[in-house]
């Protein structure tokens, strides 16, 4: 059995917001092993999005324990949590968070200029991302003169260019149509099939689920037990 590479233990996030409490996930416990490709889903508010931004050490907890790749991630300052992140982890927005004056060779080269690589490197490195993609035809076209579904996927390749351990998309077709979404679904299932990489995925769409190998639901900030779906899912999906 493949070693487990995310484990959370009664995980909490509580949020402050003047004098008020809210809590966007509560006692959260979850396993889950290399290679795998696993949907979390819900519906808005269920604590999704919060799990996964705990899991890529994009926000901090406020209980319980999480550890990614064996490193507690709450033992570590800020400055060791980027540089954690910027090594283990590649994040997929649903926004795609581009920046639109770079071109999408230098999109996707961001994440390497907290490496140690020349710039000769960063730019081979992040040719390579966007040929894997498909995009390799791209590599000086800025954002806006690319199609939504080819912004995603340079966003894709930004997320892969450091070759992390984890890919984690909040998300990831959100704000495509549905052919531009299943070949971003069909790519992260290639990624996880072809190339092992471990995928967490969160989405409210059943079919994007589909192409999960495991599927965790949440509801009300709880993770519900393995296998167990909320009542009323099916007719709200």
């Amino acid at each position: 059995m493949s070693e487990v590479v995310i484990e959370t233990r009664e995980l909490t996030r509580v949020y402050k917001r003047d004098q008020f409490e809210v809590t966007a996930l509560q006692d959260a416990s979850i396993q889950i092993r290399k290679g795998e490709f696993v949907a979390l889903m819900g519906p808005s508010g269920s604590g999704k999005s919060t799990l996964l931004y705990l899991i890529a050490a994009m926000e901090r907890a406020s209980g319980g324990k999480i550890e990614v790749l064996g490193q507690d991630l709450r033992a570590l300052s800020d400055k060791q949590v980027a540089h954690w992140r910027n090594i283990h982890i590649g994040f997929i927005f649903q926004s795609f968070n581009l920046i639109p004056v770079l071109t999408a060779l230098e999109n996707v080269e961001l994440p390497l200029l907290l490496t140690n690589l020349n710039s000769r490197e960063r730019r081979e490195h992040a040719t390579t991302a966007l040929k894997l993609v498909g995009l390799g035809d791209r590599l000086t076209h800025l954002p806006k003169q690319l199609s939504g579904g080819q912004e995603q996927r340079v966003a894709i390749a930004r997320a892969l260019v450091t070759d992390p351990d984890l890919i984690l998309a909040d998300e990831p077709t959100g704000n495509l149509d549905s052919q531009s979404a299943n070949d971003v679904l069909k790519m992260l299932e290639t990624l996880n099939r072809d190339h092992g990489k471990t995928v967490v995925m969160v989405t409210h769409d059943p079919h994007a689920a589909r192409f999960a190998t495991r599927t965790r639901y949440l509801e009300k900030g709880a993770l519900l037990p393995e296998g167990q779906v909320p009542q009323d899912w099916f007719v709200r999906a």
